[in-house]
Formats: C-alpha cells, structure tokens, sequence
C-alpha cells in the first residue's frame, strides 16, 4: 500500500504508488524528484530542518489567498510587537520569493546576507528581532526574481536548514497570495518540525473573502491549524474628527461573518491608518512613531490573542 507523507498535497498518490512524483497533484511538491526515483524517500532535508529548527519554539505562517491585503504589513507589526519585550527572541522569514518586502518595511534595504561556521547569518533590526529574505541575495531592490518552482523550493529549504536562527521563540513566515509552491514547500518542510499554526489576512469586501476561503481550504487540506483571521483596512478613523468610514464595504458581513459561517477564530479588525504605510517605505516601527494610533491599540491586541494561542499550545504540548 502506497504511504501518503503527512501534510501531502490533496490527491498525492503516495510514495510507493507508481505514479508517485508523476501525477498533477505532485507538481510544485518538494518531494517531487525523490518520489519520482526508483526508490522513493522523503527528502532528507525534512529531517535536517527538523533539526534545525528544534531551537525555535513557534513558528507562524501568515497567509492570505489574495494579494494586497497587507500580509507583509502585518507580518512586520506582528514581529516588532512581540520583539518590543526584550526577553523575547523573534526572526521574521520572508518567503515571498517574487516580491520580498520585508527588507523595505523592516528598514532593511539596503542589507546583506553574511555567511558564518554555522550558516547563514539573519540580517538584525534589534537585537532581538531578526531576518531573512530573498531580497538580501538580489544586487539591486529592483532585479527581478524569474524563477520555476524547483528553485523557488530549493531557496525555501536553504533558508530553514542553513539559516543559523539560534534560540528563538517566534519565527513568523511571510509568504505570497495563493495556494502553490511556496505554501506547499514551507508546509512541507516544517512538518517534521511542526507549525503552530496559520494567520490568515483579509480586507472587508467578497472579493478578498472569496480567496481567503480558499487559503482557509487549504489550510485544512494539508493540517495547519488556523489561529484566527484578522480583517485589514476595515475602516478609516479620521484623525481630526474620529469619524470612522467603510473604504471597503463588506458586502457579505466581512470577516467576522465568514468566521463564524466557517467556524474560526476571529482575531479582530485593523483600520486604516495611512501613517501605516509610510512607517513602512521609511522601515520605521509604527508602534514608536504614532503610539496613540487607534491601529497601534488594534495590533497590540491581535498580537497579545496570538501570543497567548501559542502558549496555550505550549501548555498543551508541555502535558502531553
């Protein structure tokens, strides 16, 4: 009987199926090639990210099915909001392969990967909060990045195996629109290692909503655990008058409503702030420049719900 790996794609044929790496559901896997060999195995690199990756106790992806709803955004506030304890270690991995904007939003553009005895080194904001992106291999902001699948995988893998991440407590994952091969790869090579579980960002209009129910699919469809959804841009408080407006309408309840259609957590909505925006093309923390925002008392918020969601499973994890 053909053994279907843990966190497979849906209809993967199995490893000793002779169709094993061969199918339409097995491209985009990185377990294509050795499953497609006489003798397939998992990749080994599965095991040594396993590890690796021993050092980090929560890892976080955040996802979304649709572009420009503010995941890298959120992915940045998210990790400067738990770094703003100093005891607490964190890195932020940008897997965002065709379009890496961590660098510019974490104030680190202009910076290099180094290479040391154990790995490659995270480029560092604060002593407790540190990097990796694909935009800190390129010569210029602007090169772009024209790759296939298998590459896109293989730098994947390279960041979670030879990344010398140290000691840390969060690792938060950035990741592109859609269900491919970046999501299929990081699920893929962190199953050994575990995932504690998905965010998943959304803007109040069907139009979003409609792809984030694909993400919140496919997070089912391979095992993450969803910790909740957060609704972006949900409103415009006006600085002078604290007048809130619907930029973007939900039509259908937003959010919150599809959460509980869908039975999710619902992690709470961030208005629109456009000193949000220019925080990030200045790479400034948000939460220093315009503290009293009421997007800053938002954030804080989300963060605290999702911190305490990994502690719970900590707990869990501890009794068991």
């Amino acid at each position: 009987m053909s053994e279907v790996p843990e966190n497979a794609p849906e209809h993967c044929p199995g490893t000793g199926s002779e169709d094993a790496g061969k199918a339409s559901a097995c491209q985009g896997c990185p377990n294509q090639d050795v499953c497609s060999s006489a003798k397939p195995t998992l990749d080994p690199a599965v095991a040594e990210i396993k590890e690796r990756m021993s050092s980090v106790k929560h890892k976080l992806l955040v996802l979304s099915g649709k572009g420009g709803v503010g995941k890298s955004t959120f992915t940045s506030h998210l990790a400067r909001g738990m770094a703003r304890d100093e005891n607490t270690q964190v890195a932020v991995l940008d897997i965002d392969i065709c379009g890496p904007s961590i660098p510019r939003i974490m104030g680190l553009n202009n910076e290099q990967v180094h290479q040391s005895g154990s790995g490659w080194s995270p480029v560092y904001v604060d002593d407790n909060l540190g990097v990796m992106s694909v935009g800190f291999l390129l010569n210029s902001p602007n090169d772009a990045v024209i790759w296939r699948g298998p590459k896109k995988n293989g730098l994947i893998k390279q960041f979670l195996r030879d990344v010398d991440w140290g000691d840390i407590d969060y690792l938060v994952v950035d990741t592109p629109p859609g269900t491919s091969d970046e999501h299929l790869s990081i699920v893929q090579y962190l199953k050994g290692a575990g995932v504690d579980g998905a965010v998943i960002i959304t803007t109040p209009q069907e139009v979003s909503l409609m792809d984030v129910r694909k993400e919140i699919s496919f997070c089912r469809k391979v095992q993450v655990p969803i910790i909740g959804v957060v609704e972006n841009m949900s409103g415009f408080v006006c600085p002078n008058c604290k007048n809130e407006s619907q930029i973007f309408p939900p039509t259908t309840g937003g959010a919150s409503k599809m959460c509980e259609d869908l039975k999710i957590p619902f992690l709470g909505k961030l208005p629109l702030d456009p000193r949000i925006g220019k925080c990030c093309d200045e790479g400034n923390s948000f939460f220093d420049e315009v503290p009293d925002s009421p997007a800053t008392q938002a954030y804080l918020e989300i963060i605290e719900r999702v911190k305490s969601y990994c502690q719970k499973e900590e707990t869990i994890m501890d009794c068991t």
